[in-house]
C-alpha cells in the first residue's frame, strides 16, 4: 500500500522562501501578533539564562525583533532575505547574514546558542538543518526551536480546513514536538525543557479570541501538551573519555574457599 504524500510539505528551495513570505505577512495579521506575543514571553523566559558569545538566529518568518532578552554579546540573523525592522533593546551588535539555512555561512564550534523561530516547517532539508546547527555549537551550546503542534485546537484547524497550501500558516509541516526530539537525540543533544502555548483555537474574531483567554490557565493545568504552539531547549551533548586505570593488584579469587598457599 503506497504511503500518501502530504501535500503541504514544501519540496522546493522557491516554495519555501515564498512560504516563509507569507508566513511573514501572516504575522502581521491580529491572529499572528497574538501568537508573537507568547513567543516572545516564551523566549523572554528562556534566551537570559544562555549565556555565551555568539547568538545565531536561523530564519526570520517575522519582521520584530525576538532576541532583545538575550544577554549573549553579538547576534547574527541568518535568512534568504532579512527583513528584521528593529532591534531597540539588544545588549550588543546585531548583524544580518544572507545566506540558505541547509548551509550556514558560520565555522564549527563556535556559535553558544542557536534559535529556530518556525524555521523546520518550512525547510524542505528539516534534517540538514538541524546537522548544521549540530555543527556550529560548541560543546555544551543550546538550541531554542520554535514550532507549530499539530496535536492541538490549531492542529486540528489545519487539516479541516480547505485549500491549505495557499494559507499561512496552515501550509506548513507541523512537526510533532516527538519527531523533534527523535532528531536532537540522534544528533546528540539532550533535551532541557519542552512546553507549549496558546491553547485558544485560532480565530481571527479579535473579540471572541478576548472572551476565550480563559482557555490559556485553563490548558496549561488540564492539558498541558496540548498548545497550538511549543518551545523546545536543547543542549548539544559532550562524549568524555573516561580513561581506565590499569590494574596494579591482582583479582581476588572467584573461589574464597581455596586455602592461601604458605611459605
Amino acid at each position: 500500500m503506497r504511503r500518501k504524500k502530504d501535500k503541504t510539505i514544501i519540496r522546493d528551495p522557491a516554495g519555501a522562501l515564498r512560504a516563509r513570505e507569507q508566513l511573514r505577512a501572516w504575522y502581521a495579521s491580529p491572529l499572528g501578533q497574538a501568537l508573537l506575543e507568547f513567543e516572545r514571553s516564551e523566549l523572554d523566559k528562556v534566551l537570559p539564562s544562555l549565556f555565551g558569545f555568539y547568538l545565531v538566529q536561523v530564519g526570520a518568518v517575522m519582521d520584530e525583533y525576538l532576541l532583545g532578552s538575550s544577554r549573549v554579546r553579538l547576534h547574527i540573523v541568518v535568512d534568504d532575505k532579512r527583513r528584521i525592522t528593529e532591534a531597540p533593546d539588544a545588549p550588543g551588535h546585531v548583524l544580518g547574514v544572507l545566506a540558505h539555512s541547509p548551509v550556514l555561512p558560520v565555522q564549527s564550534d563556535s556559535v553558544d546558542v542557536v534559535v529556530l523561530p518556525h524555521t523546520l516547517e518550512f525547510e524542505t532539508a528539516p534534517h540538514d538543518t538541524l546537522r548544521e546547527v549540530e555543527r556550529i555549537l560548541v560543546a555544551e551550546g543550546h538550541a531554542v526551536i520554535l514550532g507549530f503542534n499539530p496535536f492541538s485546537l490549531w492542529g486540528l484547524w489545519r487539516l479541516f480546513r480547505w485549500n491549505r497550501r495557499a494559507h499561512p500558516p496552515w501550509h506548513g509541516a507541523f512537526r510533532s514536538m516527538l519527531r523533534i526530539k527523535d532528531w536532537l537525540a540522534l544528533l546528540g543533544f539532550d533535551i532541557v525543557l519542552i512546553r507549549t502555548f496558546f491553547f485558544r483555537p485560532p480565530l481571527r474574531h479579535v473579540g471572541m479570541m478576548r472572551r476565550l483567554a480563559w482557555l490559556e490557565r485553563l490548558g496549561g493545568r488540564l492539558w498541558p501538551y496540548l498548545g497550538g504552539a511549543y518551545i523546545i531547549v536543547a543542549r548539544k551533548r559532550v562524549v568524555t573519555l573516561t580513561p581506565i586505570k590499569p590494574r596494579w593488584r591482582p583479582r581476588r579469587s572467584l573461589l574464597p574457599d581455596v586455602a592461601k598457599p604458605t611459605t
